[in-house]
């Protein structure tokens, strides 16, 4: 039904010209698509703003080339994917792993933010293309199809990064203290 609503919407915006129905279609998966920016930009919430924006604004413009093949948060994903590709590419940083710092960190508090910046640590530890496939799936719910839609990964790829990602991300946590 949910699939249904979407297509509905996407039929008013491309028929009707209702910006209406855009803005409803952008507040039911804005929430998915900045969580999934904060956790590949670690935690960048101004960074992940800008990105989702950048999302929505060429999802607008290519809402014509969305052909119902997939659902519309998979066609949308895709979308966010190239986008998050496009900055990375255009933003090479030069840095070692080791000189990395978390955007957005705050020093103390409390234990939910000390979890949180150790996550973000983590992730930050990852390739790309392991983090946006431990995103999708873990922080996202997504499945291997689904992320091989959204990254155009083979599926094996997809598994390949999710394993050596997953490994990562335990053995990072468990040096770190974190027990399972």
């Amino acid at each position: 039904m949910e699939r249904v609503s979407d297509i509905s919407l996407v039929t008013r915006v491309l028929v009707f010209h209702d910006k209406r129905a855009f803005d409803k279609l952008v507040k039911k998966h804005q929430s998915a698509v900045r969580r999934m920016f904060m956790n590949l930009t670690l935690g960048d919430a101004s960074l992940s703003d800008d990105l989702a924006q950048d999302t929505f604004i060429k999802a607008y413009t290519r809402l014509g080339s969305f052909k119902s093949m997939s659902s519309f948060s998979t066609w949308l994903h895709r979308i966010a994917y190239n986008v998050f590709y496009d900055y990375t590419r255009s933003h090479r940083k030069t840095d070692d792993i080791d000189s990395m710092t978390l955007p957005g960190a705050t020093t103390g508090g409390s234990a939910s933010a000390a979890l949180q910046m150790d996550i973000y640590s983590a992730l930050g530890r990852l390739k790309t293309d392991e983090r946006t496939c431990i995103t999708l799936q873990l922080v996202d719910g997504m499945s291997i199809d689904d992320i091989t839609e959204i990254t155009g990964m083979p599926a094996g790829t997809v598994k390949s990064h999710l394993s050596r990602g997953k490994q990562k991300l335990a053995t990072f946590l468990k040096e770190n203290g974190y027990d399972r």
